[in-house]
């Protein structure tokens, strides 16, 4: 049995995100400061990776004032809380090949200091010196203390409800570690 180690390039790796309301959505980006992926005998076995909460931008408003005043939201204590909790984990638990380059990814999502088990799927390449994943994980916020304007803690929210869901499209690459 081979195992081979794959250091996560936060440079080349990134999230993008999108989250929805009634009235339509917002997306950005978040970085990944490192992480690391595992293969053993030539198949994702394992890994993780860290998101750098502190750095989700805000793409689709584009007055500098509003997206300030909205970024400020997202870092404040009705979503991310960045002050306390500037970083998210996730750390693979389990995956099953479902054929070639298609896993279904089983892992443990931290955002605020909340741990919960999510599973996606996910597309792996990879190489003798290289391996890059994808894979787009919908993440129900309210299970990470996010209930603003969610309609499972609040009535009457009209227009102004945001969906539980958020989606993130992560995108890793990797490189050989000796």
């Amino acid at each position: 049995m081979e195992t081979k180690r794959f250091a996560v390039e936060g440079s080349q790796s990134n999230i993008d995100w999108t989250g929805r309301k009634v009235t339509g959505a917002h997306n950005g980006t978040i970085d990944i400061k490192a992480g690391e992926l595992t293969l053993l005998d030539g198949k994702l076995s394992g890994g993780n990776f860290v998101i750098d909460a502190t750095s989700i931008k805000i793409l689709d408003i584009t007055d500098p004032a509003t997206n300030a005043q909205f970024a400020g939201h997202l870092f404040s204590e009705d979503f991310f809380a960045t002050e306390r909790f500037p970083q998210a984990t996730f750390v693979i638990t389990s995956t099953s090949q479902q054929h070639n380059d298609s896993y279904t990814v089983t892992g443990d999502l931290t955002i605020k200091g909340i741990t919960h088990t999510v599973s996606f799927p996910a597309h792996i390449h990879f190489s003798d010196s290289s391996v890059t994943a994808s894979g787009k994980i919908l993440v129900d916020r309210t299970r990470y203390e996010m209930k603003f304007r969610s309609g499972n803690f609040f009535t009457n929210l009209g227009d102004t409800l945001i969906y539980n869901e958020f989606e993130l499209d992560v995108k890793l690459t990797a490189s050989a570690t000796i």
